[in-house]
């Protein structure tokens, strides 16, 4: 954890379709398993990669977080080409997060928590922002030497993570979309 930010004038790299072969979009919608009336909140949402195809599947409003003007603004005209209406624009960083008790639904972070310097802090918002049946979709790089992706010793491993969660009090189930691209899926703990 660096708290490196991604740059946003690199917002395009993030487009390549290279991705789609790395992250497809189908398989994360699969496994955040939206309903049309969830709340979700993309954390990190860059140029809105994945939040276009969330406000596409919900007819509520989207909210996309980043800590970034320039990747709203970026997202906010993706989002007008595309005539999507349902995203609320949120500038933030992770640890400053102000949604409510148990207000969100579906949580996704892709590629973000390895900028995070306060992971704990995050864990135990996020654990108190999610609803109780809900769902928070991680996405990041495993730490495996990769073509695409931050540094190594910038990179959190799926290993790692799964067990802070696990100390923070979630469940998970932790899989790969991609030898360098692992995901986990966190509930609470209380079922």
């Amino acid at each position: 954890m660096t708290g490196d930010l991604f740059e946003h004038h690199k917002a395009s790299k993030l487009l390549d379709p290279k991705r789609q072969e790395l992250v497809p979009v189908d398989k994360v919608l699969e496994l955040l398993k939206l309903n049309k009336d969830d709340i979700v909140a993309d954390l990190g949402c860059g140029n809105g990669y994945l939040t276009l195809p969330i406000a596409k599947a919900v007819e509520t409003k989207v909210q996309a977080v980043d800590l970034q003007q320039e990747m709203l603004e970026y997202l906010k005209h993706r989002a007008n080409e595309e005539n999507v209406d349902n995203i609320v624009y949120v500038k933030s960083s992770l640890e400053y997060l102000s949604f409510n008790k148990g207000t969100l639904d579906k949580i996704v972070s892709a590629f973000v928590l390895h900028e995070v310097p306060d992971l704990i802090k995050v864990f135990q918002d996020l654990h108190d922002m999610l609803k109780e049946n809900g769902i928070w979709l991680i996405l990041d790089w495993e730490k495996v030497e990769s073509e695409m992706g931050p540094p190594i010793d910038h990179r959190i491993s799926s290993g790692e993570l799964d067990r802070q969660l696990k100390s923070s009090g979630f469940h998970t189930t932790v899989g790969h979309l991609h030898p360098s691209v692992y995901y986990i899926v966190v509930r609470k703990n209380n079922r």
